[in-house]
């Protein structure tokens, strides 16, 4: 107990540095809003009565309590019909502890520490929440009842890295239900077509783009040099990855800590690779590759930006944000066919963030049961699926024929209903991105409504890409790795932005106590699990 609380405490304070981002845009695998949808198929009463194993079913809750954020239905968008029909489906009673968004990760390590008698069956968290309430022993090992489940033998999981790559030392204390989903990089065709290029296939042609978007007219108004290559949120990204943001300069380079190929963890910062990364971040700044405000922006300055056409280059999410990025411009009387490109040679795969997990904790009495009538069943094939993907029917999606939001649907034709948390736009989707589920389904009903270009840029993302490690959470990183990456930060600005030599910022990293700290944490990494 006491080790439970304290591990709430130190990992309450985890957001300091930079591993969980607990933002909408980023819970939502950047899909402009986070609403929901509905119903169809199987039920999950309707589900076999023995597991795979061939032992019997385990028992039925009558209640299931859960925590989770706002990636599920909130009270303003009508959370009650999404839990009414939940209860429909299973016939259990389901309650729903939902804090603020931006304060969840703050609540859950104050539940945690008020001790079991206090914490819910279930609680969805990610990144080092989980790894670290794993590893004081919060969370229920699910790793049997997901082998002799009815899911697994079921043949309907389309990516078995994404199961294993949450997986603590082998077992499984959480469950993902999609991928973790990650950025892509955006070129503007237009922009392209007008300084006659072809899309970059390796940094050279990569560099020479930025050079023509910078130097050139791409945006076609008559003058030379009036814009620039590529802009970004900040030159290392608040969350893991870091990188994703500009990862054409980082290639193979790493700001954190990461593994070998032998399984041995170690501080990319102090490798070589990473002043090279330094080197070509500062080189293409200092020709105006890159936007002069890049470290002071946010992603709503980066959107505004390219909305506006002052420049043509933008890493940003797979999947949804490529029909919003195109809608946007186009609003704004662009061209808004962008080209999502695969990664160049030097780059390799995108990085895909770790995904947030459904943990069962060990306050629950009846883990087996939680687990078959709560994770097993989100993701059943049928009625249950679609509601966790789309939401109730007529209350987030119809087919009936209509207007919403200005677009006129026939009848039979899918389509989400107007938001009402934010009235004037639709819902996307609910919990599950369709497009990032890891369980198929094939009575999928807004399967056809999805936008071409978002299924292209999801399917190149998930062609080349490779899962981030979870960082197991220790002591030591919760005691170092917030001021260690606040200084690793202020370096990387320094070369970058104000010409710091590279040597001297690798001097003032280890005055400033960062060699230090780093060793501290790799031996603590690399301790983990012993």
């Amino acid at each position: 107990m006491a080790a439970v609380m304290t591990a709430s405490v130190v990992l309450t304070g985890c957001g300091s540095g930079g591993t969980e981002d607990t933002s909408a845009e980023s819970q939502t695998q950047g899909t402009e809003t986070a609403e929901e949808g509905s119903s169809a198929g199987e039920t999950t009463e309707a589900a076999g009565t023995e597991a795979a194993g061939g032992a019997e079913d385990p028992e039925k809750p009558e209640k299931i309590t859960i925590m989770a954020n706002g990636t599920i239905p909130t009270k303003v968008n009508n959370r009650d019909a999404f839990e009414a029909r939940w209860e429909e489906l299973t016939g259990i009673d389901l309650e729903i502890i939902q804090p603020d968004h931006d304060a969840y990760y703050d609540v859950m390590g104050q539940t945690f520490a008020s001790g079991p008698d206090n914490w819910p069956d279930v609680i969805l968290m990610g990144g080092t929440y989980y790894t670290g309430y794993a590893n004081e022993g919060a969370l229920w090992d699910m790793t049997e009842a997901w082998e002799n489940s009815e899911l697994k033998a079921s043949g309907r999981l389309n990516d078995e890295s994404i199961i294993e790559g949450v997986k603590l030392n082998g077992a499984l204390y959480g469950f993902p239900v999609a991928r973790g989903n990650g950025c892509i990089t955006y070129v503007k065709k237009a922009w392209l077509d007008n300084v006659g290029m072809d899309v970059p296939t390796n940094y050279e042609e990569y560099i020479a783009m930025l050079d023509a978007f910078t130097n050139g007219d791409p945006d076609g108004n008559g003058v030379n040099g009036d814009t620039c290559g590529v802009s970004a949120a900040g030159l290392i990204g608040v969350e893991e990855p870091y990188i994703n943001y500009l990862p054409e300069f980082y290639q193979d380079a790493y700001p954190s800590f990461t593994q070998d190929e032998n399984g041995v963890w170690y501080d990319g910062f102090l490798e070589e690779n990473f002043r090279g990364a330094l080197e070509r971040l500062r080189d293409a700044y200092n020709k105006g590759y890159i936007d002069k405000e890049t470290l002071t922006n946010g992603t709503n300055d980066c959107r505004n930006k390219f909305y506006e056409d002052r420049f043509g280059v933008f890493t940003y999410w797979a999947g949804t944000w490529a029909t919003n990025l195109k809608v946007n411009l186009e609003a704004n009387g662009l061209d808004g066919e962008l080209v999502a490109l695969p990664p160049i040679e030097e780059v390799g795969t995108y990085i895909e963030r770790t995904t947030p997990v459904w943990a069962i904790t060990n306050a629950c009495e009846n883990p087996e049961g939680v687990f078959k009538y709560f994770i097993e069943s989100m993701v059943d094939g049928g009625d249950m699926q679609e509601l966790w993907t789309y939401g109730v029917e007529d209350v987030y999606w119809s087919t009936k024929a209509g207007e919403v939001c200005g677009n006129t649907y026939e009848e039979g034709e899918f389509h989400m209903l107007e938001s009402l948390e934010k009235p004037g736009t639709q819902y996307t989707r609910n919990h599950i991105d369709p497009m990032l589920a890891i369980f198929d389904w094939e009575g999928d009903p807004g399967k056809a409504s999805i936008a071409p270009e978002a299924m292209e840029s999801q399917q190149t993302f998930n062609d080349n890409c490779r899962q981030m490690l979870y960082v197991p959470s220790t002591e030591e990183m919760g005691q170092y790795n917030g001021d260690l990456m606040t200084l690793k930060k202020t370096l990387v600005a320094n070369v970058v932005v104000q010409g710091m030599s590279i040597d001297e910022a690798y001097a003032e990293f280890e005055a400033g106590g960062g060699v230090d700290w780093s060793n501290a944490i790799v031996e603590s990494l690399n301790a983990y699990g012993e």
